[in-house]
């Protein structure tokens, strides 16, 4: 897909971070954009930044881990717009801790968040986006954490390599049926955004029980503390936007960040077919 202007993007988790960059270099292209998300608060600063660029747009408060509001998002794009050309199917959490140690909220809360938001919203746009018959794009947005594996978030590792797999056999079967839908899967490093307040922006069935003695623990502070500095240090999120659209225009299945990354996932499939166990001091090294 390499024509943009008068299409339409919609964008979950658009209201801030990395759905916002992608919503602004949406508008630069010329497009109608349809922003979602639960943070109402980002979702009113999102919407002064999309006035002062003149953009033709439309915001919805939804809440991706339900399916029924994914079908909403849809059936509102196209009543207003008629279409959707471009679906970026960005909303996601972080959550960290032993997965011995999170409360079961936590666990449904970034699975649902990360993994079953994505189904959803590959069962209800591709359908639709296939119907139409014209070029069109999806962008699944997962992380390096997709491609290599670290101790401190399994639940959070889990659900991106999920994503990315999920992603790769979505690619595949498109192409069986020659789609006219293709399909990339968005990998970052650590990136400037709000990703490290996600804690405290959940669906009310996913709130935080603060009587848990986890929310009191060092444990759950710690990870809010290292949360917070790799996100702060993160590359600034401004390079978002030109990068993705770039990887739509060239049909890039990967769309990587962060080089330096590689050579630790490479170190992981070697060490698969070597037959070898994982190693915390290898990675650590």
């Amino acid at each position: 897909m390499k024509e943009f202007k008068n299409k339409v993007a919609v964008i979950t988790g658009g209201a801030n971070g990395i759905g916002l960059e992608i919503a602004k270099e949406s508008v630069r292209r010329g497009m109608k954009v349809v922003i979602a998300d639960c943070d109402m608060n980002a979702m009113a600063k999102a919407e002064e930044v999309l006035k002062s660029m003149n953009a033709d747009y439309l915001a919805l408060e939804m809440d991706v881990t339900l399916f029924e509001e994914m079908e909403r998002l849809a059936r509102e794009a196209v009543a207003k717009y008629g279409q959707v050309d471009l679906f970026f199917n960005n909303a996601g959490v972080a959550v960290g801790g032993p997965i011995w140690e999170l409360p079961v909220k936590d666990i449904d809360y970034v699975i649902q968040s990360n993994l079953y938001s994505v189904c959803y919203g590959l069962k209800v746009f591709i359908p639709l986006m296939e119907a139409q018959g014209t070029p069109a794009h999806i962008v699944n947005t997962a992380s390096v954490a997709g491609l290599v594996v670290a101790s401190g978030m399994p639940s959070y590792f889990m659900t991106k390599h999920a994503n990315v797999v999920l992603s790769e056999s979505t690619h595949y079967q498109l192409q069986e049926r020659n789609s006219n839908v293709k399909l990339s899967v968005y990998c970052p490093g650590y990136i400037q955004t709000d990703l490290h307040h996600c804690q405290f922006k959940r669906p009310e069935r996913f709130a935080m029980d603060e009587s848990d003695p986890y929310y009191q623990s060092e444990t759950f502070k710690m990870g809010l503390e290292t949360a917070r500095f790799v996100v702060e240090t993160g590359i600034p999120a401004d390079s978002v936007g030109m990068m993705v659209f770039q990887a739509i225009e060239e049909e890039r299945f990967y769309i990587l960040t962060h080089p330096q990354y590689l050579p630790i996932a490479g170190m992981r499939v070697k060490g698969i077919m070597d037959g070898k166990n994982p190693d915390i001091n290898l990675l650590k090294r």
